[in-house]
C-alpha cells in the first residue's frame, strides 16, 4: 500500500471515529419515540383538548406523554400496545390537569368566556343560526353523558379500537361497546328534536 493510499484510508476512517466519539446516534427507544411523536402528536393535541383545556395545556401534556414514554422505554419496560399506553397517559394527564384548572378557576373566581363562532360567509344568516343551534344542541348532550361515555366517544373519534379504549380508560371490553352504543342512540335523539 502506497503512503498516498494509506493516508486516504486513514482520511476515510476519521469522520467514522470522530462521528462515534463526538456525536452519539440515537438509541432505540429515541428513535422508536420520535417515530410515535409524529405519528401521534396531532391526534393526542385533539384528544386532550376534548377534555376542555387548552391548546397550549394540551401541548405540555403531549410533551409529558412522550417524556414518560422515554423513561418508560429506557427502563424496560413493556412495548407492548404502546398506542394505547400514550393514550391512556394522556387520558390521565388532562383529567388531573382539568380538575387542577377547575381549582385555579374556583379560587381566583375568575370566568372564561367563550369567543363567538365566526361562522362561514357562504351560509345564509337563517343557516348560520340554525347550525349553531344545532351544534349547541348537541354539545350540550354530549356534555350530559357521563365522562367514561364521553370519554369512549373521543378514544373512538381519534382511531382507537374497542379493545384501546378499554384498555385506556380501565374498563371491560363489554363496557365500552354498552358506553358507545348509548352514547350514539342519546346524541341521535337529541340531533331528532
Amino acid at each position: 500500500m502506497s503512503a498516498r493510499s494509506s493516508d486516504l484510508a486513514a482520511a476515510q476512517s476519521l469522520p467514522v471515529m470522530a462521528g462515534s466519539s463526538l456525536v452519539s446516534r440515537p438509541s432505540t427507544s429515541e428513535i422508536e419515540v420520535i417515530t410515535l411523536f409524529n405519528e401521534f402528536h396531532n391526534r393526542l393535541c385533539r384528544y386532550v383538548m376534548g377534555f376542555g383545556l387548552s391548546c397550549h395545556d394540551a401541548e405540555e401534556i403531549v410533551q409529558e406523554v412522550f417524556l414518560s414514554l422515554f423513561r418508560h422505554l429506557n427502563l424496560g419496560r413493556s412495548r407492548q400496545n404502546l398506542r394505547g399506553w400514550i393514550f391512556r397517559v394522556a387520558n390521565n394527564l388532562a383529567l388531573k390537569r382539568r380538575h387542577a384548572n377547575k381549582r385555579a378557576l374556583d379560587r381566583n373566581l375568575q370566568l372564561e368566556i367563550n369567543a363567538p363562532l365566526k361562522a362561514s360567509p357562504e351560509p345564509s344568516p337563517e343557516e348560520q343560526v340554525l347550525s349553531e343551534q344545532r351544534r349547541t344542541h348537541l354539545l350540550g348532550a354530549f356534555k350530559c353523558l357521563p365522562e367514561q361515555d364521553q370519554c369512549c366517544l373521543r378514544l373512538r373519534a381519534e382511531g382507537l379500537r374497542y379493545r384501546e379504549i378499554a384498555k385506556v380508560l380501565g374498563i371491560s371490553l363489554g363496557s365500552v361497546a354498552t358506553s358507545l352504543a348509548r352514547s350514539l342512540t342519546r346524541l341521535a335523539c337529541a340531533d331528532q328534536r
